[in-house]
């Protein structure tokens, strides 16, 4: 396989790693909302005449706590998933353009040499 293959498949498998980490990122901003619409619903709960918080506050508060917790760890890891996805993305940037080049040189090169195929063609005495 020549370079041009091997930089095809490295620009794919890049561009395969950013969508890895947006799809993660993704997945821990949606646990991050689920976290923080829980500890919402524990606090309505907590708040409302008719609950059992009144018997139990030390375990709504603790739960309202570990949610919030989550939330914040989630949003923490979607944080660095941003900054991955920005690295890949450079990457992926670096070897298109290196790939566009190596393409550009291959087309210019059999260009050049059906342009001496041609000259040769034309010298050839007959």
């Amino acid at each position: 396989m020549d370079r041009r293959g091997r930089l095809a498949k490295l620009l794919i498998l890049q561009r395969k790693v950013k969508e890895l980490h947006e799809a993660r990122r993704a997945s821990y901003l949606k646990e991050a909302a689920a976290a923080e619409a829980e500890a919402n619903a524990l606090m309505e709960r907590l708040e409302a005449s008719d609950s059992l918080a009144d018997l139990f506050p030390g375990l709504y508060e603790e739960r309202i706590r570990r949610a919030f917790d989550r939330r914040d760890g989630n949003l923490a890891t979607a944080a660095r998933e941003a900054k991955e996805i920005a690295t890949a993305n450079a990457r992926a940037n670096v070897v298109e353009r290196i790939h566009r080049e190596i393409e550009r040189r291959h087309e210019r090169s059999a260009e050049e040499k059906a342009i001496l195929e041609l000259i040769e063609q034309k010298l050839k005495p007959g």
